[in-house]
């Protein structure tokens, strides 16, 4: 199902997003050496609930994962990339974090990802992973506007990892997203331009460029849901739910603090 919303429901996610920034924000100031994976998510379930969302997590049961998540955040430590199951783990100084989160208020979803650092350890070579994400991610968002086309955004998101030498897994990318977490259209971190759904203002997309550094193989966690390199790579996903307007796209998830 593609949706498109009306002015009304773009105004809801607007604050759905900002929520989601927020939070996402927060957990970083506070995700430090010795943090549990398992405190994040408390944390994260406490300021859903005060906010009076939902999570889009909990409950959730695709194809692809085993059974309901039954966590808050997905929080996903070095050659793990996506759906990253909250466990007993305790960050260390250099760990690569991504903290992702969806999370529906008043109705409507948001979708968000950061790529970090724990502690003051630095690899020169994990900060290019995070800055590379994030610069697809800004060359993806730069076109997406009004009579573009899906893969035109896939095309630039694919430039920009291409260019760094990095290769793309094509199972999973961004995608729609409304009253509900994952819709149709799906974006591929790679693609022809010209092709696809021609975009309109009052969509929403999930736009999520994620890269393993020497790999483009994914394996899964005996928990039925983590997905790693297969060469235990260190990984990086970064994402922003926008919408599109009459002017182009407008990132919804950015913090407003």
């Amino acid at each position: 199902m593609i949706e498109i919303l009306t002015p009304d429901q773009v105004d809801r996610a607007r604050a759905t997003g900002a929520l989601v920034g927020d939070i996402l924000h927060a957990l970083k100031a506070r995700a430090s050496v010795g943090t549990n994976l398992l405190d994040i998510d408390r944390w994260a379930k406490q300021m859903i609930e005060d906010a009076g969302a939902e999570s889009c997590y909990v409950d959730y049961a695709p194809s692809f994962g085993d059974g309901p998540f039954g966590h808050y955040i997905c929080t996903a430590v070095n050659d793990a990339v996506l759906h990253g199951m909250p466990h007993d783990y305790t960050l260390a100084d250099g760990d690569l974090l991504t903290l992702d989160l969806a999370v529906s208020l008043h109705g409507i979803a948001a979708d968000a990802a950061i790529s970090f650092i724990v502690g003051a350890k630095r690899d020169p070579e994990d900060e290019r992973l995070i800055e590379t994400t994030e610069r697809a991610l800004a060359a993806g968002i730069a076109a997406a506007r009004p009579g573009a086309r899906i893969g035109d955004i896939s095309r630039a998101i694919g430039t920009v990892l291409k260019a760094e030498g990095y290769s793309i897994n094509m199972d999973f990318g961004g995608h729609g997203i409304g009253s509900t977490m994952h819709q149709d259209p799906h974006v591929a971190n790679n693609g022809r331009p010209g092709r696809g759904y021609v975009l309109r203002p009052g969509l929403l997309l999930a736009l999520e460029p994620w890269i393993m550094a020497d790999t483009a193989e994914l394996v899964t966690d005996a928990d039925g849901w983590t997905l790693r390199s297969a060469t235990g790579a260190r990984t990086a996903h970064t994402e922003h739910t926008v919408a599109i307007t009459e002017d182009g796209a407008e990132i919804l998830t950015l913090p407003t603090r």
